[in-house]
């Protein structure tokens, strides 16, 4: 029996029971049994259709309980904003250099955050940050003058969310090392979110399933009700 084999058979609780959430962050925690600190996710289906421009669900939520990871975060500002960014903690900081790096293939961050008068520039990283969800925008906050806030936010656990294709959000929200309660507030934390960015033309129930795994382990079908959805 392969060593995968093992850890699917020791999987513990019904996988096809829903949980409140309570009881499954415990459960997914559980059955968090990688020999490294497995990431926990949990995906929304929402009764959007995103093809419609006035259903489309985004934006940020600040976790909490932080997101366990280190977030490198590149800043294309110039002058007294790229002190500032540098000041705030940011990994990487240029104008026009920066833009020709990752023109390059530099992609060695996170998050990228602009200065508005930088955005002609940023354009120009559209066909490269825009298909890995990294190109700067306004709506969640990465075009903005306050750049050392938002370094510092997105370095203390400002996640962005953004509806799929299929009306799914997926997002990470901790680690398997975090305990129950960080897990919890981060949950309810990006729920709230969510329901907080429900788009005009969303009709009739809105958040319709939740779930949540980690890295390795099953999925776990959690209550909406026990989440305030």
């Amino acid at each position: 029996m392969t060593k995968q084999a093992k850890r699917v058979k020791a999987f513990t609780g019904d996988v096809n029971a829903t949980l409140g959430l309570e009881d499954a962050v415990k459960q997914v925690k559980a059955n968090a049994t990688a020999k490294f600190d497995e990431s926990i996710e949990i995906a929304v289906g929402l009764g959007v259709d995103p093809r419609h421009a006035d259903q489309n669900v985004r934006g940020v939520v600040n976790l909490p309980s932080g997101t366990g990871r280190d977030v490198r975060v590149a800043v294309i500002a110039k002058d007294a904003k790229a002190a500032e960014a540098l000041a705030a903690g940011a990994d990487v900081v240029g104008a026009e250099d920066l833009v020709e790096r990752i023109q390059g293939g530099f992609m060695d961050f996170d998050r990228v955050i602009a200065t508005p008068d930088m955005m002609a520039l940023v354009g120009r990283l559209g066909k490269v940050l825009g298909p890995r969800g990294l190109m700067p925008n306004p709506r969640v906050g990465t075009v903005t003058p306050n750049v050392a806030q938002a370094v510092k936010d997105a370095k203390g656990g400002a996640i962005e969310f953004r509806v799929e294709k299929t009306g799914i959000v997926h997002a990470g929200i901790g680690k398997a090392s975090f305990t129950d309660d960080a897990l919890l507030a981060n949950a309810r934390a990006l729920v709230d979110a969510l329901n907080k960015a429900k788009p005009s033309g969303a009709k009739g129930i809105y958040v319709k399933r939740i779930s949540m795994s980690s890295t390795m382990g099953p999925g776990v079908k959690v209550d909406i009700g026990s989440i305030g959805a």
